[in-house]
């Protein structure tokens, strides 16, 4: 009982954290290839934009909708090694997809490995939760920036190793997802003795606890942040998915440069993202999520009007300020259901991968009706929905 005792009790376990973190960056790496091969797709199987869409919207159901539907399902019935199986799910769909012959067998590779995502993202985040010992912010942004920093990676794994060898190299990226199963393995036998502790230490009832909040108000919180992953992901997928258009068009920049300067903007988002969650744990998430959004209008009002190394500051202040919202956002959530982790950790990741494919395919329809620098200039005023975070109680107060 004394080994139960020390496991409940040790604080935070940085080395499943860390752990987490790992396999969250190989994850999303491997995610990120199935965008990066769509023009070798496009080549090889003489396939249509259409067609290209109807990829994208196979991959996001699995990836997206199927999250919070698997969060509820481990949370009603426990499953230890959920992790292994949900990266086994994203091997098998890659190395499909490196030989597939025709559209259905891409949908069907898609399919396998969006379903891998939707396994990973909700239960990982819940062990994050459970490794937290209380930190539940900083647990948090450990774990999303190894998510940043793979979701980086795959466009790099793809130019090295399949755009010059050819397509059916996406097999070997399979290794990264054995390498990934190996690395979950002490993580599912730390958490079988969490759940072993749950269900026979005397004192496992001080872990459950209730919502801080009655029903009726817990579901208007639920809404309202909701809405804020709603207003951040539209304004983040426009300078993920344009912002080296953006560059070259309006200022003359060369390919390469503009990669460069994209790749500024993705460590403001990774240094962002490590730092809302600590800063939530000591102010309270509620003024972490208020600054984090509103924060950042004044920076995106004014980038559209900007010059070159003024656009690259402005930008680079916008997306450290808004990627902190996200751990902040999610652990609010989480404490507001803390029975039901993987069914909010499930539908935040869900509806953050799912606003930004809905968002970057609406914002590419608009950049090609009224040019790119429209669509800067519209989505400047998103973060200004940042205002509804008013209405959001303090939990750390209560």
């Amino acid at each position: 009982m004394k080994e139960s005792a020390t496991i409940s009790t040790s604080g935070t376990t940085f080395r499943i954290l860390i752990l987490l973190s790992l396999i969250h960056l190989i994850n999303d790496a491997l995610q990120s290839v199935i965008s990066a091969v769509y023009p070798i797709l496009k080549d090889d199987l003489m396939i249509s934009f259409g067609q290209i869409g109807l990829i994208t919207l196979v991959y996001q159901m699995a990836a997206s909708v199927f999250q919070p539907v698997i969060g509820l399902v481990f949370d009603k019935r426990p499953f230890v090694w959920a992790l292994p199986v949900g990266m086994g799910f994203t091997m098998v769909g890659l190395v499909s997809l490196a030989f597939a012959s025709h559209i259905s067998w891409v949908l069907l590779s898609v399919f396998l490995v969006g379903i891998g995502s939707s396994t990973l993202h909700p239960e990982a985040s819940r062990l994050t939760s459970l490794a937290s010992g209380g930190k539940r912010g900083l647990a948090q942004s450990l774990f999303q920036v190894g998510g940043n920093l793979g979701g980086s990676l795959g466009p790099l794994l793809v130019a090295l190793f399949v755009a010059t060898y050819g397509r059916q190299n996406i097999a070997f990226f399979s290794i990264f997802s054995i390498i990934s199963i190996v690395v979950t393995i002490p993580i599912c036998r730390w958490y079988k003795q969490k759940l072993h502790y749950f269900k026979t230490a005397p004192d496992a009832g001080v872990i459950k606890r209730e919502s801080p909040l009655s029903p009726r108000k817990t579901v208007f919180t639920l809404l309202i942040l909701l809405f804020l992953i709603f207003s951040k992901y539209i304004y983040m997928a426009s300078l993920t998915s344009y912002y080296t258009f953006y560059l070259i068009e309006k200022f003359g920049v060369t390919v390469s440069h503009s990669q460069v300067l994209l790749f500024v903007f993705l460590l403001a988002t990774a240094i962002g993202t490590l730092a809302g969650g600590p800063i939530g744990d000591k102010i309270g998430r509620k003024y972490v999520i208020w600054v984090s959004i509103l924060g950042a209008a004044p920076f995106t009002l004014l980038m559209p009007y900007a010059s070159l190394q003024w656009t690259v500051v402005l930008s680079f202040c916008a997306g450290l300020i808004l990627a902190s919202a996200f751990p902040a956002i999610l652990v609010y959530a989480q404490e507001l259901l803390p029975y039901k982790l993987g069914l909010i950790s499930g539908l935040f990741f869900g509806l953050a991968f799912g606003v930004a494919g809905i968002a970057s395919a609406v914002l590419g329809k608009m950049a090609d009706i009224h040019g790119i620098e429209a669509v800067y200039k519209v989505c400047a005023f998103m973060p200004l929905l940042g205002l509804i975070a008013w209405f959001l109680p303090d939990l750390k107060k209560r």
